[in-house]
């Protein structure tokens, strides 16, 4: 019997696999990736990191302040020269008001203002001085310094001293501006002038836990434990806060009794100077209103009171002003001095506890940024 064929062709051939080679330009398979990690952790050296550059940061700030010269109020400058500019009124007259001009945060009572003081004590024709204020503040011995040059110049030459204040004449600056004495109308402020911040601060930050993390402790080797007063190292006692308490209420108290030797109306009702002396910052208007000051007004309304306080014929009067007198001795020493990399005396000032009567929301240290 004849077999029938079978009809799955199956049975006829062989299954043979077809490879079917890529198309041009195709990529070849990859496995599936893996699934991302997760990102790695900052560790405690990624915060070391950030802590080291904000100290070097804070740093170069700081020795920038004390190294520039355009400021004017730091000794380390090297120009010691003071040029006179005409300001208003007749180029030719003989008899002079000079305008004296404090800018930017105090550092010291030396440089560019007591040169400019200086200047005007040994020319006699000098009558009266305008007092351009527009700082912030300072330290306390350098602003007493200005206020100190200030009185003598006007006591020892008899000449009067009338303040213009610019964007801002707060803590140290309104210290300075006490130079006028009981002389009526002699404080002016522009429209805008931030005034008063009348107060004292020494900056402490304790840096005690952070630094306990990676181990390191205050260990210095003192005479007595009150020798470290003031450490960043260590948490502050209450006998050192004490102190640093009664430093700063002494200090306070000369604050007080410099502006009742310049304002008569404080003089007469110091409980009204302390409702004020809280460390506000006060607009114009709100200083001319607790009497602070004594008008709203610019620089040439502080001129013009001046010359009549003087009793100078306007249109004869000479206003100027003075200015740092640049030279290729001053220019080459500031170059020199820029490629310092490192100054030993800028830092041994910024750890060194200090009083301050300044206006600012950042660490004392960093506030005396000159303006150019």
């Amino acid at each position: 019997m004849e077999s029938t064929p079978s009809s799955d062709p199956r049975s006829e051939q062989p299954l043979t696999a077809e490879v079917v080679p890529p198309s041009p330009g195709s990529s070849p398979r990859t496995p599936p990736s893996q699934p991302p990690q997760p990102p790695r952790k900052r560790g405690r050296s990624g915060c070391l990191v950030v802590f080291i550059v904000l100290i070097v940061l804070g740093g170069l700030m700081l020795f920038g302040t004390l190294v520039a010269g355009s400021l004017g109020l730091s000794s380390m400058g090297s120009d010691r020269r003071v040029r006179e500019e005409f300001f208003s009124h007749n180029r030719f007259g003989q008899e002079k008001v000079a305008i004296i001009t404090l800018e930017g945060a105090i550092l010291s009572g030396e440089g560019h203002v007591k040169r400019q003081i200086d200047r005007a004590k040994e020319d006699d024709k000098v009558k009266a001085i305008v007092l351009r204020v527009d700082s912030p503040g300072g330290t306390v011995s350098g602003s007493d310094y200005i206020y100190h040059y200030l009185r003598q110049l006007s006591e020892e030459r008899d000449i009067p001293i009338i303040v213009s204040m610019g964007s801002i004449a707060a803590s140290g600056g309104y210290y300075v501006s006490m130079a006028v004495g009981h002389k009526p109308d002699a404080i002016y402020a522009e429209p805008t002038t931030w005034t008063g911040s009348i107060g004292v601060k020494i900056p402490h930050y304790d840096l005690s836990k952070l630094l306990a993390e990676w181990g390191i402790k205050e260990d210095t080797i003192a005479s007595h434990e009150l020798k470290t007063m003031g450490s960043i190292a260590k948490p502050m006692s209450e006998e050192e806060r004490k102190i640093f308490q009664s430093l700063v209420d002494d200090t306070f108290g000369r604050f007080k009794q410099i502006i009742r030797d310049g304002r008569e109306r404080f003089d007469k009702d110091p409980d009204a100077l302390d409702r004020l002396a809280t460390g506000q910052i006060y607009t114009a208007d709100q200083a001319l209103d607790n009497g602070l000051i004594d008008k709203i007004g610019f620089i040439e309304d502080a001129v013009d009171r001046a010359i009549e306080v003087a009793g100078l014929d306007k249109d004869s009067v000479r206003v100027v002003r003075y200015k740092r007198e640049l030279t290729l001795a001053s220019i080459l020493s500031g170059a020199e001095n820029s490629r310092e990399p490192f100054d030993l005396r800028a830092l041994l000032d910024a750890t060194s506890p200090r009083a301050y009567y300044l206006y600012t929301w950042l660490p004392a240290e960093f506030a005396g940024r000159p303006r150019p």
